[in-house]
């Protein structure tokens, strides 16, 4: 019991002590004290002066053109997640630890993201893919079936989250391209 109440006293006088420090003129001098300063006056910085939309999930940058931002829903955003957890490293020229596995893989993976490979797969077609693997729709046989590690739901939002990207970097560079071969032609 005593040591008890020796031990409740010592806690009470070091949690005194804490609020005691805290309102010292040395508080004010000292940046690593107190532990939680009031930042309210620091503005967050912002990646891009673009507006977000309320109700937006996420946002991926554009391929094509990197100060321009693609907003996402809800499920692409979930295809988002899926994609840099399992595919960029196979599907696409880049990852963000650096480069992607793509070269060492036979024959090469198409890039995910590209509106002239998507443009002649059907949905059915791309979750087939995902689900079975590659050996058993004909391709590579080191893509392995993720059909027992993702839901159905889960492939289908990777399936949204791709088309997305590449109908997005397909918009942005129809004008450019238009714009060279008006440049060209004249």
């Amino acid at each position: 019991m005593k040591a008890l109440l020796s031990y409740s006293v010592a806690l009470i006088a070091l949690l005194g002590g804490i609020k005691l420090a805290e309102r010292s003129p040395l508080a004010k001098i000292c940046s690593c004290w107190p532990p939680m300063r009031n930042t309210s006056h620091i503005k967050p910085e912002v990646a891009s002066q673009e507006f977000v939309p309320i109700g937006s999930y996420g946002s991926e940058v554009d391929l094509v053109n990197p100060d321009h931002t693609i907003q996402l829903d809800y499920s692409e955003d979930q295809g988002k997640r899926l994609f840099y957890q399992y595919c960029v490293w196979c599907h696409a020229d880049s990852t963000p630890a650096g480069p992607s596995n793509r070269s060492n893989v036979t024959p090469d993976p198409p890039i995910l993201t590209d509106a002239a490979f998507l443009k002649g797969q059907s949905d059915a077609a791309l979750e087939q893919a995902v689900a079975l693997g590659g050996s058993a729709i004909g391709k590579s046989p080191m893509m392995p079936p993720y059909g027992s590690t993702l839901k159905r739901e889960d492939i289908l939002d990777l399936i949204r989250y791709m088309r997305k990207i590449a109908a997005s970097s397909t918009a942005q560079a129809s004008p450019n391209t238009q714009a060279s071969t008006r440049s060209n032609s004249q």
